[in-house]
């Protein structure tokens, strides 16, 4: 918090606050928050707008656009290599329109937006505490989708079925669907 802090006064940001915002997102954040500047500023229409302006453009940077590890600590999950295998294939793969997460938990959906894509993540759960979370992250359009009720050899045709249907995708797109070989068991995210 605190970020555009000048704006409690004043309808411009400083440089120093542009910069702090902008360092945020090249940094890699999943969000940034207002706090008094909103709730006491005199100015909190153009704070938002102002804020926004400066991640939107950050994010058109053109280093972000390349898929990069994001640290060089080893991967130590199947869940996290198979979330960074689908990023992967989703940015250099032609063709691709979006990625699909089913997951219980949402962690597939958070590991997949620290990969800068233009590509929309949606993270699919029956969980509402899940959904809620992967609000937060970058990218991530998270949608209710309980996968119980689908037959287990449905339950992919169903999901995609859902997102052309509320007009993501159009019937016959390309999409990267991540998944864990056993439904409804956290953590277990392997195709």
């Amino acid at each position: 918090t605190q970020m555009m802090e000048s704006m409690i006064d004043n309808s411009m940001p400083t440089r120093a606050e542009v910069m702090d915002v902008a360092n945020a997102v090249l940094d890699g954040t999943d969000a940034v928050m207002l706090s008094a500047e909103t709730a006491a500023g005199k100015y909190p229409v153009e704070t938002v707008q102002a804020m926004a302006e400066i991640c939107r453009g950050a994010e058109e940077y053109p280093a972000l656009r390349l898929t990069r590890p994001q640290s060089d600590e080893p991967v130590d999950s199947v869940s996290q290599a198979t979330a960074l295998a689908a990023m992967y294939t989703a940015n250099h793969l032609t063709g691709v329109s979006a990625i699909i997460a089913l997951t219980e938990s949402g962690s597939t959906a958070k590991l997949m937006s620290r990969i800068h894509t233009d590509l929309p993540i949606f993270a699919l759960s029956r969980h509402a505490q899940s959904l809620n979370k992967a609000n937060l992250y970058r990218g991530v359009y998270p949608m209710f989708f309980d996968s119980t009720l689908s037959e287990p050899q449905n339950v992919l045709r169903d999901a995609v079925s859902m997102i052309e249907k509320r007009g993501h995708i159009k019937k016959g797109e390309m999409v990267i669907i991540t998944h864990g070989d056993v439904m409804e068991t956290v953590g277990k995210t392997n195709t």
